[in-house]
């Protein structure tokens, strides 16, 4: 059993939930160990008619889960080598999730270390490849219930981030995508203190 975060506090307009995202923790319990960290950072992406989005083409066969229930995992493989982990938001039918980009580590350090072997802790997982690497997240968590009292992976409540410490800027990585869409400020972090 864990203390999750609601599946109300996901069926909220992305964009919220994004933001109140920052300061929660993310967590993987794996073997029994716990690997968790702050989240730090987070993108959002709003459905069919956000060209910034995997559901510009409609529902797919990739993009199923993201109609789904929210609080449900949409991982995917990208670029041919990376994971990336997001959360569904808002209501059922319509597609809109959040990319957790960046977590400071808590837990199971030692895990973390192994799998990014060779790098320093500021880069095990300061972007959305190099966490799921850390944490252990990959395919067989998509579409995962992230709200399931015995899920493995799940989002515990946090401290409130001040308004005062979060920066919003456009999304990383939409090179082809349009404006307005390449430049929206829906990238929520937490500012340096």
């Amino acid at each position: 059993m864990n203390d999750s975060l609601p599946r109300s506090f996901f069926s909220r307009p992305t964009l919220q939930v994004a933001r109140d995202l920052l300061g929660a923790r993310l967590v993987h319990v794996e073997n029994g160990v716990r690997l968790s960290g702050l989240i730090v950072e987070a993108e959002a992406y709003v459905g069919e008619t956000d060209l910034g989005c995997h559901s510009k083409a409609g529902r797919t066969p990739r993009t199923a889960v993201m109609y789904g229930p929210p609080g449900h995992a949409y991982v995917y493989f990208t670029y041919g080598m990376h994971w990336l982990f997001n959360v569904i938001t808002e209501d059922e039918g319509f597609p809109a999730a959040v990319l957790i980009r960046a977590v400071d580590p808590t837990e199971g350090i030692e895990i973390m270390a192994a799998r990014r072997a060779g790098r320093p802790r500021k880069d095990w997982t300061n972007g959305p490849a190099k966490l799921t690497q850390a944490m252990g997240i990959s395919a067989p968590f998509n579409g995962l219930d992230l709200c399931a009292p015995d899920s493995p992976l799940f989002f515990e409540p946090g401290d409130p981030i001040p308004d005062a410490r979060v920066t919003t800027t456009p999304r990383v990585g939409l090179y082809t995508v349009p404006e307005p869409w390449k430049s929206i400020p829906w990238r929520f972090l937490i500012s340096p203190s």
